[in-house]
């Protein structure tokens, strides 16, 4: 039997403990420092937060046990190890268990790394050989149970915490399968159609149970699919309308336990031909599987298995899965009112990690992220590989989530500053040169090239033949919308509906900015809404530009997929826009459209053809975020005060700090100008 063992964070006591003296600790490569009675004191009150009620499901069937944690052998897959053959063996605790409280003085090591935590260095540039937190929660395999401090030593008084043991038994552990999950009947005070309440029933019918606690939804239920592919999983951007819907609803429980267990496997190692990405990337998805327990006949574990692109079409790392968790954290916050899971101390790390990632300098001159294809919702060749615009609002948006929820301290301070400073630089580049209208189409279309300076009005080299055929007859007199793209010569006039949605939720374009995309939307109704909102891109690519740009995918023809197909998903989305603002006759006018055929069809993931007619030629039915965006997007239309929660005005100290007021940025006007008088 091997001896590597993992260290971790456990609510389960008896199992993976390793205790130091405080006074002689140096675990890691640094000594915690000395803490005075008020340290300590704050101290027990945030680790008090963060302890929650936590059950544990029997692995195996019909006996009332508990399954201690033990190392995982595939070496993916593996925690920071230590020499010690008596540590996370697998361990079988019959009944239920309690605390040794006999145990001699000292320290859990962890925690006490973790306590202490926001004390080092938050610098957004990565160091080599460097052994703050981060490092160790990375590479440690951080569980996600609550932190327990039995006793902290400081000089020589001693503070006790909260002793409170864990008690399971069979009763308190719910086994059921998904028709009987804990998943209460809905909350909501109103009477529900029956198309809702097919809605319903389809979406808890999707909800997956991991240690007898719901984590998630799977991507599709349809019952008469043979080759399921990857959609019997949990996808992370997928579960976000799964997860609002449930929140509007009044059940929590599936969401927090989503965010911390998708948490848990930001600290796995992963790996693509013995190359690992940087640290805080967080899954595309994950499955719970049953594997069988060393040792122990006829008994088993339930484990997650998260995909990191490493099993994807093109094997390409999901770097909106990370954004949107920051998303649904706020959003769990904003509406259940509970605060104490943004403030836990493995969730403050899981957040500075995703920044980190997305903050770290690199080559780029630009504020934008620079992204490969198929890293997004378009997760196929699709030719937005750059600076696509989907990435750069979830980006802006997970920016202001971030500062919002971030403990600032003295080890925070400079994350927050660079966050600040990317946010001012963001908006400005988007709305300064993502922005297409009637009169900047004119602009561009009298552009001189070849320019040099820093006054150029052309800064990208824009080509003006660059206009295609199609936009100009296709723009509107009135209203106008964020391209696609930009990068050096290029500009991707494609109108991206994801993109200019959280463009107007996050407030990342200006209100009048905000007023054209959905003015366009209204214009342009029958080419991007027709009979099923919402086109994901249009126009589609055809003949050569298809087989050029999509490699001639054929999943991605003209009019279908993520060229150009219609995807209900996105209703919710464009709810929440129309809410904002202050034009829910539109969003109540594309639900009607969708309630008129999504149950009837089925739930397909999406439609074909240029007007929507058809369900799409790969669609897999009885889609979840398909139900759960049209649930969403009805609880929205008639709570229009928990919208509210979920979007963002203009922010008025970024005016203030525009980075246009830069004197030799050569920059002669600046989009704010009208927001800040």
């Amino acid at each position: 039997m091997k001896s590597s063992t993992c260290i971790g964070i456990s609510s389960m006591k008896p199992c993976c403990r390793f205790l130091i003296s405080y006074k002689t600790s140096s675990v890691f490569g640094f000594s915690p420092p000395r803490m005075d009675r008020s340290g300590i004191r704050n101290l027990s009150k945030s680790l008090s937060r963060v302890v929650d009620r936590r059950r544990f499901h029997s692995c195996k069937h019909g006996k009332s046990q508990i399954v201690g944690y033990k190392c995982v052998a595939d070496p993916n897959r593996r925690a920071f190890s230590v020499s010690d053959s008596s540590w996370c063996q697998p361990k079988v605790f019959r009944g239920s268990f309690h605390v040794d409280k006999g145990r001699s003085r000292g320290v859990l090591v962890i925690p006490k790394v973790a306590s202490d935590f926001r004390n080092h260095s938050t610098s957004v540039e990565p160091h080599v050989n460097d052994k703050n937190f981060e490092r160790i929660y990375i590479q440690g395999g951080m569980n996600v149970k609550p932190l327990v401090i039995e006793r902290i030593e400081t000089g020589n008084e001693l503070v006790k915490e909260d002793d409170t043991g864990t008690n399971v038994n069979k009763s308190s552990v719910n086994t059921n399968d998904v028709e009987g999950s804990n998943l209460a009947e809905p909350k909501i005070e109103r009477d529900l159609s029956e198309i809702e309440k097919e809605a319903w029933n389809i979406l808890r019918g999707a909800v997956v149970n991991y240690c007898g606690n719901p984590v998630g939804t799977v991507a599709a239920t349809d019952p008469a699919d043979k080759q399921p592919l990857n959609y019997d999983q949990i996808f992370i951007r997928d579960f976000v309308p799964s997860a609002l819907a449930f929140l509007l609803n009044g059940e929590a429980e599936i969401v927090k336990n989503f965010l911390l267990h998708t948490l848990q496997l930001q600290s796995w190692e992963k790996t693509v031909d013995c190359y690992s990405p940087g640290q805080g990337l967080m899954p595309a998805s994950f499955k719970v599987r049953t594997a069988p327990l060393d040792g122990i006949p006829d008994a088993f574990e339930e484990v997650l298995d998260p995909d990191f692109g490493e099993s994807a079409i093109g094997r390409v790392a999901p770097v909106d899965s990370g954004l949107w968790w920051i998303i649904l954290l706020r959003a769990y916050g904003k509406i259940t009112g509970d605060y104490s899971l943004q403030e836990r101390v493995d969730v403050q790390t899981g957040i500075r990690l995703i920044l980190n990632l997305c903050l770290t300098d690199g080559f780029d001159m630009f504020p934008s992220l620079l992204v490969t294809d198929g890293s997004c919702m378009i997760d196929r060749r699709m030719g937005i590989h750059g600076h696509p615009l989907e990435i750069q609002a979830l980006f802006y948006s997970a920016l202001r989530c971030s500062r919002e929820m971030l403990t600032v301290n003295d080890a925070t301070k400079n994350l927050v500053a660079a966050i600040n400073n990317r946010l001012s630089a963001l908006s400005f580049h988007i709305r300064e040169y993502y922005w297409v209208d009637m009169k900047k189409i004119n602009e561009i279309y009298r552009y001189n090239t070849e320019e040099y300076s820093t006054d150029a009005i052309n800064k990208f080299n824009i080509y003006p033949d660059q206009i295609p055929s199609w936009l100009v007859d296709w723009i509107p007199n009135e209203g106008g919308y964020f391209i696609g793209n930009l990068q050096p010569a290029h500009m991707d006039f494609r109108f991206f509906t994801l993109g200019n949605l959280w463009a107007i939720v996050s407030s990342l374009g200006t209100s009048k900015q905000n007023n054209d995309v959905l003015n366009l939307i209204e214009e342009k109704w029958d080419d991007l809404v027709a009979n099923m909102p919402l086109k994901i891109i249009y126009p589609a690519l055809e003949s050569d530009e298809w087989r050029i740009i999509t490699g001639s995918d054929p999943k991605n023809t003209p009019w279908s997929y993520h060229n150009g197909g219609s995807w209900p998903t996105l209703l919710w989305q464009f709810t929440l826009a129309c809410i904002k603002m202050g034009k829910p006759e539109l969003a109540q006018r594309a639900v009607a459209l969708a309630e008129e055929r999504l149950a009837m069809d089925q739930w397909p993931e999406y439609y074909d053809t240029r007007s929507g007619r058809f369900i799409g030629k790969q669609s897999r039915l009885y889609q979840t975020w398909t139900v759960a965006g049209f649930l969403t997007s009805k609880m929205l239309l008639q709570n229009p005060e928990k919208a509210s929660l979920l979007f963002w005005e203009e922010d008025y100290e970024l005016l203030e700090n525009c980075v246009c007021r830069l004197g030799k940025s050569g920059r002669r006007k600046c989009s704010r100008l009208a927001p800040r008088s």
